[in-house]
């Protein structure tokens, strides 16, 4: 049985129908077209569909859609200020954090939890706290490097 839910993504107010079954994930790309969520596992293992619920990381993909009403939702789509980037997603782009693009958003906005709970993070905890982000092609050094330059600008990592 389906039923009307509002969810507040982005700074937005969205109304949608869902089943009881549907997961944060599925409303955010087939119901709204937030793409910017990736679909990895499914499963919770790879970080793909990371997004921030009350500034929280969560996968979006293990977390009901009905479990996310009245919590403010963060997706890649709502972090750039218009057209200018957000500090972190320069920072993938100048120091090639990214290659293929797929775990970025993921990592981009675990990226910013960590950030957002502590601006001076050792290079360590940043790499303990993103374990869970996984990327394919990066081998993770460039990855760690853009969260460095953003918590310590002007540092040699």
């Amino acid at each position: 049985m389906k039923r009307a839910i509002e969810l507040h993504i982005n700074g937005d107010t969205h109304d949608v129908l869902v089943s009881p079954n549907n997961t944060l994930l599925e409303v955010l790309r087939d119901k709204l077209g937030l793409m910017g969520t990736k679909r990895g596992c499914d499963l919770g293992a790879c970080g793909a569909c990371t997004v921030l619920v009350n500034g929280e990381a969560y996968l979006s993909c293990v977390m009901l859609a009905v479990d996310a009403v009245g919590k403010e939702i963060l997706t890649i789509e709502g972090l750039a200020e218009g057209a200018e980037l957000h500090p972190l997603q320069k920072a993938f782009v100048e120091t090639g954090g990214l290659q293929c693009g797929f775990c970025t958003p993921g990592m981009i906005l675990t990226a910013k939890a960590i950030l957002d709970e502590d601006e001076h993070p050792s290079e360590q905890a940043i790499k303990a706290k993103m374990a869970g982000n996984l990327c394919r092609c990066t081998g993770y050094k460039k990855i760690v490097e853009a969260v460095m330059s953003v918590t310590n600008p002007g540092t040699d990592r």
